[in-house]
Protein backbone atom coordinates (compact mmCIF):
# COMPACT_ATOMS: atom_id res chain seq x y z
CA UNK A 1 0.00 0.00 0.00
CA UNK A 2 1.18 3.01 -0.84
CA UNK A 3 0.35 6.03 1.05
CA UNK A 4 0.28 9.89 -0.17
CA UNK A 5 -0.48 12.98 1.82
CA UNK A 6 -2.16 15.67 -0.82
CA UNK A 7 -0.51 19.29 0.40
CA UNK A 8 -1.54 22.25 -1.16
CA UNK A 9 1.13 25.27 -0.77
CA UNK A 10 0.93 27.79 2.12
CA UNK A 11 -0.80 30.99 1.28
CA UNK A 12 0.75 33.99 -1.42
CA UNK A 13 -0.27 37.55 -1.07
CA UNK A 14 -2.59 36.90 -4.46
CA UNK A 15 -4.24 34.32 -2.47
CA UNK A 16 -4.68 37.01 0.03
CA UNK A 17 -6.27 38.96 -1.93
CA UNK A 18 -8.62 36.43 -3.74
CA UNK A 19 -6.60 36.59 -7.25
CA UNK A 20 -6.53 33.62 -9.73
CA UNK A 21 -2.53 32.52 -10.04
CA UNK A 22 -3.17 28.90 -12.12
CA UNK A 23 0.17 29.06 -13.92
CA UNK A 24 1.47 32.35 -12.90
CA UNK A 25 4.60 31.66 -10.28
CA UNK A 26 3.77 33.91 -7.52
CA UNK A 27 5.71 33.40 -4.21
CA UNK A 28 4.95 32.44 -0.37
CA UNK A 29 4.33 35.54 1.54
CA UNK A 30 5.31 35.31 5.65
CA UNK A 31 1.72 33.51 6.42
CA UNK A 32 2.33 30.69 3.49
CA UNK A 33 5.76 29.97 4.92
CA UNK A 34 4.60 29.85 8.80
CA UNK A 35 1.38 27.55 7.46
CA UNK A 36 4.02 25.78 5.73
CA UNK A 37 5.69 24.72 8.83
CA UNK A 38 2.24 24.25 10.44
CA UNK A 39 1.97 21.60 7.79
CA UNK A 40 5.07 19.68 8.67
CA UNK A 41 3.97 19.61 11.96
CA UNK A 42 0.43 18.05 10.93
CA UNK A 43 2.76 15.46 8.71
CA UNK A 44 5.23 14.58 11.71
CA UNK A 45 3.32 11.39 13.18
CA UNK A 46 4.67 9.18 10.55
CA UNK A 47 7.95 8.42 8.49
CA UNK A 48 7.75 9.45 5.40
CA UNK A 49 10.30 8.19 2.36
CA UNK A 50 10.18 11.52 -0.04
CA UNK A 51 8.58 14.66 -1.27
CA UNK A 52 7.62 15.85 -4.14
CA UNK A 53 6.13 19.45 -5.47
CA UNK A 54 5.21 21.69 -8.68
CA UNK A 55 7.74 23.19 -9.81
CA UNK A 56 6.15 26.31 -9.15
CA UNK A 57 7.64 28.31 -6.34
CA UNK A 58 5.11 28.58 -4.26
CA UNK A 59 4.62 25.23 -4.04
CA UNK A 60 8.74 23.89 -4.04
CA UNK A 61 9.02 26.46 -1.02
CA UNK A 62 6.22 24.65 0.98
CA UNK A 63 7.85 21.46 0.15
CA UNK A 64 11.17 22.91 1.06
CA UNK A 65 10.04 24.15 4.61
CA UNK A 66 8.28 20.73 4.96
CA UNK A 67 11.00 18.59 3.97
CA UNK A 68 13.57 20.25 6.02
CA UNK A 69 11.10 20.12 9.15
CA UNK A 70 10.95 16.66 9.02
CA UNK A 71 14.82 15.49 7.90
CA UNK A 72 13.78 14.91 3.91
CA UNK A 73 15.90 15.28 0.42
CA UNK A 74 15.31 18.16 -1.44
CA UNK A 75 12.27 17.52 -3.09
CA UNK A 76 12.23 16.43 -6.72
CA UNK A 77 9.26 18.29 -8.89
CA UNK A 78 7.06 16.83 -11.80
CA UNK A 79 5.80 19.57 -14.48
CA UNK A 80 2.10 17.48 -14.50
CA UNK A 81 1.36 18.97 -10.99
CA UNK A 82 1.21 22.42 -11.89
CA UNK A 83 -1.81 24.43 -10.97
CA UNK A 84 -4.63 24.81 -13.65
CA UNK A 85 -4.13 27.45 -16.71
CA UNK A 86 -6.81 30.14 -16.13
CA UNK A 87 -6.25 31.87 -18.69
CA UNK A 88 -7.40 35.12 -19.57
CA UNK A 89 -8.74 35.46 -16.43
CA UNK A 90 -5.05 35.01 -14.41
CA UNK A 91 -4.19 37.70 -12.35
CA UNK A 92 -8.00 38.66 -11.78
CA UNK A 93 -9.87 38.53 -8.78
CA UNK A 94 -12.89 36.09 -8.44
CA UNK A 95 -15.13 38.95 -8.46
CA UNK A 96 -13.52 40.39 -11.15
CA UNK A 97 -13.37 37.19 -13.48
CA UNK A 98 -16.74 36.42 -13.15
CA UNK A 99 -17.74 39.89 -14.53
CA UNK A 100 -16.20 39.48 -17.58
CA UNK A 101 -17.00 35.87 -17.73
CA UNK A 102 -20.55 34.67 -15.58
CA UNK A 103 -20.42 31.52 -17.02
CA UNK A 104 -16.98 30.82 -15.82
CA UNK A 105 -15.34 29.61 -19.42
CA UNK A 106 -12.40 31.77 -19.52
CA UNK A 107 -10.41 32.24 -23.01
CA UNK A 108 -7.76 29.77 -22.14
CA UNK A 109 -8.75 27.98 -19.01
CA UNK A 110 -7.40 24.63 -18.91
CA UNK A 111 -10.15 21.84 -18.84
CA UNK A 112 -10.93 20.67 -15.34
CA UNK A 113 -10.33 16.75 -17.20
CA UNK A 114 -6.85 17.81 -18.26
CA UNK A 115 -6.07 19.22 -14.84
CA UNK A 116 -7.28 15.73 -12.93
CA UNK A 117 -5.96 13.39 -15.70
CA UNK A 118 -2.08 15.00 -15.49
CA UNK A 119 -2.15 15.14 -11.51
CA UNK A 120 -3.61 11.14 -11.43
CA UNK A 121 -1.21 10.33 -13.85
CA UNK A 122 1.94 11.75 -11.75
CA UNK A 123 0.55 10.29 -8.21
CA UNK A 124 -0.13 6.96 -10.30
CA UNK A 125 3.39 6.60 -11.48
CA UNK A 126 4.87 7.70 -8.20
CA UNK A 127 1.99 5.11 -5.94
CA UNK A 128 3.46 2.19 -8.86
CA UNK A 129 7.19 3.38 -8.26
CA UNK A 130 6.91 3.19 -4.98
CA UNK A 131 5.12 0.55 -3.32
CA UNK A 132 4.73 0.78 0.19
CA UNK A 133 6.31 4.19 0.78
CA UNK A 134 4.62 7.34 2.06
CA UNK A 135 4.91 10.29 -0.08
CA UNK A 136 4.12 14.13 0.66
CA UNK A 137 3.10 15.83 -2.62
CA UNK A 138 2.95 19.35 -2.44
CA UNK A 139 0.47 20.91 -5.49
CA UNK A 140 -2.10 22.97 -6.08
CA UNK A 141 -5.77 23.24 -4.94
CA UNK A 142 -7.23 22.78 -8.44
CA UNK A 143 -4.79 20.01 -8.77
CA UNK A 144 -5.83 17.88 -5.34
CA UNK A 145 -9.46 18.93 -5.50
CA UNK A 146 -8.86 17.46 -9.37
CA UNK A 147 -7.31 14.48 -8.18
CA UNK A 148 -9.94 13.47 -5.04
CA UNK A 149 -12.57 14.05 -7.11
CA UNK A 150 -11.55 11.28 -9.24
CA UNK A 151 -10.60 8.93 -6.37
CA UNK A 152 -13.18 9.95 -3.88
CA UNK A 153 -16.15 10.13 -6.73
CA UNK A 154 -18.00 13.04 -4.80
CA UNK A 155 -17.18 16.43 -5.15
CA UNK A 156 -14.24 17.66 -3.04
CA UNK A 157 -14.61 20.77 -1.12
CA UNK A 158 -12.24 23.84 -1.83
CA UNK A 159 -8.82 22.93 -0.60
CA UNK A 160 -7.02 25.27 2.20
CA UNK A 161 -3.74 26.57 1.95
CA UNK A 162 -1.15 24.12 3.42
CA UNK A 163 -4.44 21.72 4.77
CA UNK A 164 -3.68 18.30 4.40
CA UNK A 165 -5.46 15.64 2.20
CA UNK A 166 -4.14 11.94 2.59
CA UNK A 167 -4.59 8.69 0.47
CA UNK A 168 -3.92 5.21 -0.08
CA UNK A 169 -3.63 2.88 -2.79
CA UNK A 170 -3.38 -0.54 -3.38
CA UNK A 171 -4.55 -3.46 -5.05
CA UNK A 172 -8.18 -3.16 -3.97
CA UNK A 173 -7.87 0.97 -5.37
CA UNK A 174 -8.26 4.19 -3.69
CA UNK A 175 -9.46 5.08 -0.82
CA UNK A 176 -9.07 9.24 0.69
CA UNK A 177 -8.78 9.46 4.92
CA UNK A 178 -8.44 12.94 4.59
CA UNK A 179 -9.82 16.04 2.85
CA UNK A 180 -8.74 19.42 4.45
CA UNK A 181 -7.15 17.74 7.34
CA UNK A 182 -10.92 16.39 8.59
CA UNK A 183 -11.61 12.62 8.13
CA UNK A 184 -13.88 11.38 5.28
Amino acid sequence: MTYIALVRHGETDWNMHGRLQGSSDIPLNGTGRAQAREAAHRLAGREWHSIISSPLSRANETAQIIGAELGLDEPKTFPDLVERHYGEAEGLTDWEAYNEWPHGWYPGLEPRASVAERGLRTIVELAHDNPDDAIIVVSHGGVIRAILDVVHTRRSPRILNAAVSTLTVDANGWQVHTINNVSV
